[in-house]
């Protein structure tokens, strides 16, 4: 694969997503941010790492040790179904002329 070439994922932005690996695994979170380059998504209140930030009194920032999430691999999460409340794969289905993502298990949409 290219260096350029994005990659496609199988979660969006505000996707529910929980952990199926790591540290963190089991929890549940929403998808902040999606780097397609990379093939990484940051998730709400997982992967939590501790960063040195130098204090900036211009723009008003404090510095000292911050708590912020970082990015993790997309393999490591997986979309959390809402009406059957467990981890599934998602297959795309077109209703109406439209595509969406519907729950492996369940058939429940899960696009809003």
């Amino acid at each position: 694969m290219a260096k350029s070439e994005e990659k496609k994922l199988h979660t969006k932005v505000g996707d529910r997503v929980i952990v199926t690996s790591g540290r963190d695994k089991g929890k549940v979170g929403n998808v902040k941010e999606v780097d397609t380059k990379k093939g990484e998504v940051l998730v709400e209140g997982v992967n939590m790492v501790t960063k040195a930030q130098k204090a900036n009194p211009m723009a008003g920032i404090q510095g000292g040790l911050v708590k912020k999430e970082a990015f993790m691999n997309s393999s490591k999460v997986m979309v959390y179904c809402p009406s059957c409340e467990k981890a599934t794969r998602v297959k795309h289905e077109v209703k109406d002329g439209k595509k969406i993502r519907v729950c492996q298990k369940c058939n429940e949409s899960l696009d809003v």
